[in-house]
């Protein structure tokens, strides 16, 4: 059995960590990147490095991401692999906390991912294949989210 040959990527909440790594190494090694942010001025310097062009989306905005998608599809190409990194924090102890604040937090957490995934997979079941990956450290967040001090 082989492996599906990656040809194209879409990175979600791209920044400066993590997704900037995937984005380098992906590139690196053939794959066609495109790399989506609410501000992708922030982006500028990653997208020069990589060759990667930048969107703007809001992951929580479902007309924004279906936008994404299409525009994705046309400029850059079906991705194989979409990988999903937006998130949003809420720091303080719990009794503290905004809950508008935290609200965000798990409406980029969980209503975004599910958005994204969700046009991911309109796009993968026709063709049979595809990947969707989840990253950051949402765990740790929850835990800092009802963790007091």
């Amino acid at each position: 059995m082989t492996s599906p040959q990656l040809t194209t990527a879409l990175i979600v909440g791209a920044g400066h960590g993590l997704s900037a790594s995937l984005a380098r190494v992906l590139s690196r090694e053939g794959v066609r990147v495109a790399i989506a942010a609410r501000n992708i001025e922030k982006l500028a310097a990653l997208s020069e490095e990589t060759g990667a062009p930048a969107f703007a989306c809001d992951a929580v905005e479902p007309d924004q991401v279906a936008r994404l998608f299409e525009d994705v599809e046309r400029q850059v190409g079906n991705p194989d692999v979409v990988i999903y990194n937006a998130s949003a924090r809420a720091r303080s102890p719990l009794l503290d906390l905004v809950p508008a604040e935290v609200e965000n937090a798990l409406a980029v957490s969980a209503f975004g991912g599910f958005l994204v995934a969700q046009q991911a997979v309109r796009r993968m079941l026709p063709r049979g294949s595809g990947a969707i990956l989840f990253t950051g450290a949402s765990a740790r967040r929850l835990r800092v989210l009802l963790s007091y001090r």
